[in-house]
């Protein structure tokens, strides 16, 4: 069961009776949350930095814990353990602590919400697989709370879309979004195993793959300006030999010249066309020189 805050029980001191240490002691009640620590602020703001400061600092911190922790536990069951929303807790306390101003009222009401600040903080920064815009954090929080309300008579059927607007103000759309948004606090691993009846197959299985198919197409596609572009005898060569996988000898044999020849036009018409795809891809005119013979 939650403890109650301080500033809601009927016997909680008054923020006069907490900053003025000379108030009687009757009227500056203590308990696990508000320990009567004024003095000890009172001594941490006019110390130095220094290993005495710091041993201040740590009973400070000692004192305030419980109440941090009792912060922590109002966001328990949310996805996150226990420990770690202590430790958020924790350094939400510490830095509560070092920007304190004790002349300016009672350190609990500064301490409360900047320690529930930084639990929040880290839900809504941390807690997410994917970085969500902080309006769809909170029409999902809005979401949220009004299906709990909506539902909380036993076999209440699940509410609209349109019910759920009705409730929280929001329009159709926004209540569409937060309840995406329900669906999307963590991500599945692809390993996970289908629940479908699909044994031994996990959720990688239903990805597809690049196809390779699809680069030589663009490769085709960009090559054949530079192809229409070559004289009619070095695209022939080259028909002869990435179409007719004829070796270079057999078509120097056919067009009458050496196969060095052959070669030398081979690797110049190659680089021309290469050349020519590659400047339509940049955005540029092609590059290549005109071939000869």
């Amino acid at each position: 069961m939650l403890i109650e805050t301080p500033t809601t029980r009927s016997d909680s001191p008054s923020p006069e009776s907490v900053t003025d240490p000379s108030a009687p002691s009757a009227t500056r009640r203590r308990h696990d949350d508000a320990p009567d620590t004024v003095a000890l602020f009172g001594r941490l703001a006019g110390l130095p930095e220094g290993p005495e400061r710091d041993a201040v600092r740590d009973d400070l911190v000692t004192a305030w814990l419980p109440m941090a922790h009792r912060i922590a536990g109002r966001f328990r069951d949310r996805g996150e353990s226990i420990e770690d929303l202590r430790q958020v807790a924790a350094l939400g306390l510490v830095k509560a602590i070092d920007r304190f101003d004790p002349e300016r009222g009672a350190f609990e009401s500064y301490a409360v919400p900047t320690i529930t600040g930084e639990v929040k903080r880290h839900f809504r920064d941390r807690m997410w697989a994917l970085r969500v815009p902080r309006r769809v954090q909170e029409l999902r929080n809005k979401v949220r709370v009004a299906r709990r309300e909506l539902t909380q008579s036993p076999g209440s059927p699940e509410p609209s879309v349109a019910a759920l607007a009705s409730h929280t103000g929001l329009t159709e759309d926004e209540v569409s979004a937060g309840m995406e948004a329900l669906e999307s606090f963590s991500t599945l691993s692809l390993d996970a195993e289908l629940s479908d009846g699909d044994d031994g197959y996990s959720l990688a299985d239903t990805i597809g793959s690049a196809d390779s198919s699809y680069d030589v197409v663009i490769d085709r596609e960009s090559a054949k300006e530079g192809l229409r572009r070559l004289p009619e005898r070095e695209r022939a060569i080259l028909y002869m030999r990435f179409f007719e996988d004829m070796t270079q000898s057999r078509i120097a044999d056919r067009l009458g010249i050496s196969q060095m020849h052959v070669s030398r036009l081979i690797s110049r018409s190659c680089a021309r066309v290469r050349d020519e795809a590659m400047g339509q891809r940049a955005g540029r005119p092609g590059t290549g020189r005109p071939a000869t013979a």
